[in-house]
């Protein structure tokens, strides 16, 4: 795949006379799928359970099948020779490089052949980090969108496009990168865009972007915004029956954890009990019986081995907690699909991913079938 509008490389080289690239990124996945018969997977060293799985898809396939996978080069990208891994996940994650595959094998339609599976916060245009910092002698903490530009400021192939803005100099009129691409251009004008970093002390500052970086960052946006459309992924705009099942999510899953603690950490008499919980919030009643209805998922934190292999599924429905143990943030912060790996996938065999909310997911009765002996 062709390189970003702003790299520098002996194929792109930048400067005065000529100012790199200027044409717009080919996508080689994009130009496989045109073809419409031909496998397809889009992967990187970082995910390797996206990366084995497209590979055993991909050569079961009767067909031809196209791997293209996202790994460093260290001397060209600039960056240390330990660091593959993760500039790989830098990759995937400020929507540099997105994980997809498409199988022609699936279905009629686009969105049946094609899946995002295995990218972070799908439904959002960015990804966001934890920044940590100091002020003063006090430590602190900042949630940001993670941009392509978070990633391109870690390489020495786009250097030149940063400044750091000393602290006597900030303004009113700078503003955070991820707000100023979302301006119309005719409101841009005498806005600066900088991305939030720290110095060697730790100390907040801020690194001015140039033009050539907010223009891959828009690039890299509107392919990300594609590829959710062949997906048919929607924006993350919490619906009131999303809210509702949050509720209900929410609610059972404390029950669950409570008969966890009646029951000694006994599965089988705690499952049991939250069969039969009927519970009522603000009118509306959540029953999590196995008949079929929305089940929370739950999971057996004190037996939890602090493997990661459901955080590298999803880090938006499960998070550790103080003791490094596993729990559920949201089980619906993501498809029922990522619940039912993490069970398969959990080395101490204590996730349970319950009943789907959504019965339109894709592939939902297998996964069902799938989840029950976890259940």
């Amino acid at each position: 795949t062709s390189g970003f509008f702003c790299h520098v490389s002996d194929m792109a080289q930048y400067g005065k006379a000529i100012k790199g690239k200027q044409e717009i990124r080919k996508e080689m996945g994009l130009i496989g799928m045109a073809h419409r018969t031909t496998y397809v997977m889009q992967s990187a060293i970082s995910s390797p359970n996206h990366l084995i799985e497209g590979f055993i898809q991909g050569l079961k396939a009767r067909r031809p099948a196209m791997f293209n996978i996202y790994a460093s080069c260290q001397p060209e990208h600039g960056i240390g020779d330990d660091r593959s891994f993760d500039q790989s996940k830098l990759a995937v994650e400020s929507r540099a490089y997105p994980l997809f595959r498409y199988n022609p094998d699936a279905g009629k339609r686009p969105e049946e052949c094609f899946d995002l599976e295995g990218n972070p916060s799908l439904d959002q245009t960015w990804p966001t980090y934890i920044l940590k910092y100091k002020e003063g002698q006090r430590e602190k903490t900042m949630e940001l969108p993670m941009t392509f530009a978070d990633f391109a400021v870690t390489e020495i192939r786009f250097r030149k496009h940063f400044r750091t803005a000393p602290s006597d100099s900030w303004n009113e009129n700078m503003m955070p990168l991820a707000e100023f691409i979302e301006l119309p251009e005719d409101a841009r004008e005498d806005c600066y865009p900088y991305l939030w970093s720290v110095d060697r002390k730790n100390q907040l500052t801020r690194l001015l972007v140039a033009e050539p970086i907010v223009r891959s960052c828009e690039e890299r946006r509107d392919f990300w915004i594609m590829l959710r459309a062949i997906a048919r992924v929607a924006d993350g705009q919490p619906t009131e029956a999303d809210i509702e099942a949050k509720v209900r999510q929410e609610l059972t899953s404390r029950l669950a954890a409570g008969f966890m603690q009646l029951m000694g950490g006994g599965t089988a008499g705690a499952v049991d009990a939250l069969n039969q919980v009927t519970s009522v919030t603000g009118g509306v009643a959540a029953t999590t019986t196995g008949n079929g209805d929305y089940q929370a998922p739950w999971i057996e934190s004190e037996q939890c081995t602090s493997c990661d292999e459901c955080m590298n599924i999803n880090p938006n429905i499960f998070v550790y907690n103080e003791a490094k143990k596993a729990i559920i943030k949201d089980g619906l912060a993501g498809p029922y699909k990522d619940l039912v790996k993490a069970a398969e996938r959990c080395t101490a065999r204590v996730i349970h991913p319950g009943l789907p909310q959504n019965r339109n997911e894709k592939g939902v009765d297998k996964l069902i079938a799938r989840g029950k002996k976890f259940n």
